[in-house]
Formats: C-alpha cells, sequence, structure tokens
C-alpha cells in the first residue's frame, strides 16, 4: 500500500515540479491548460517566486532538482534500496521548511503548488523513514 502512495505522490510532485520547470524557463506560460485554474500562478507572481535567490540552487531551480528526486523516487520503487531517496528527501524537507518560510514572510505570495510540494517532501520523506526503520 505505501509503494502505491509513495508513486501517487512522487508523480504529483513530478507533475508540480515539470510545472514549474517549464514556467520558469519559459517553455510554455503559467496559464497552460494541464494546471487546474485554482493552482496557476498569475504571470507576475510566479515570475516573482521563480526570479527570488531562494528559488534557485546553484542556478539551477529549484524544480529542476525536483524533478530528478521525484523521478527517481518512482525508479527507486522498482530497482533500488530506498537509503539515497531517504536522504535526498531529507534534504528536500529542509529545504522545504525554508522555502516554506520564504514564501510565507519574506515574498509573502501564496503559492498553493509550492505548498503542495512542500507537503508531499515530508509526506514521503515520513513514509519511507518509517518504512526503513521503524517497521
Amino acid at each position: 500500500m505505501s509503494s502505491v502512495i509513495i508513486f501517487i505522490l512522487s508523480f504529483v510532485g513530478l507533475w508540480i515540479s515539470i510545472y514549474f520547470t517549464g514556467v520558469f524557463y519559459k517553455w510554455f506560460a503559467p496559464d497552460v491548460f494541464w494546471i487546474p485554474k485554482i493552482c496557476q500562478l498569475k504571470e507576475a507572481s510566479c515570475m516573482t517566486v521563480l526570479d527570488t535567490p531562494r528559488a534557485k540552487l546553484f542556478g539551477v531551480p529549484n524544480s529542476a532538482f525536483g524533478v530528478g528526486l521525484y523521478t527517481y523516487l518512482i525508479v527507486d520503487l522498482f530497482f533500488f534500496p530506498p537509503m539515497f531517496g531517504l536522504v535526498s528527501l531529507g534534504l528536500a524537507v529542509l529545504r522545504s521548511i525554508y522555502l516554506a518560510y520564504s514564501l510565507i514572510f519574506v515574498t509573502k505570495i501564496p503559492c498553493p503548488l509550492c505548498f503542495t510540494s512542500h507537503v508531499i517532501n515530508l509526506t514521503l520523506f515520513l513514509i519511507i523513514f518509517k518504512e526503513m526503520f521503524l517497521n
């Protein structure tokens, strides 16, 4: 059962990460049709969030790291031991805490997809941690 939850959460995280990476690199507009209207950022607020220094790590958008992480987690379910995924998620959770703080207190822009991805990171970390150490 937890494998199904990990797959679904990783798929949603991948979808969000692809959206933000595409908007960051201007591959498509923030109002792309495959993102529900309630989740879409306006052009100005989306670019404000994506243009902050905190939205990038070593010049690469956080969402691009998310594409790699969530893709790895999906593949990880079938082929690899979960330790690398747990360590990667631990780092992602730390980054998520920092970014959530930044969204709330610095940027002050409500970003439903940002907060969704932060919750996904924490949930995935807790599920995999539980499977590895508490079962």
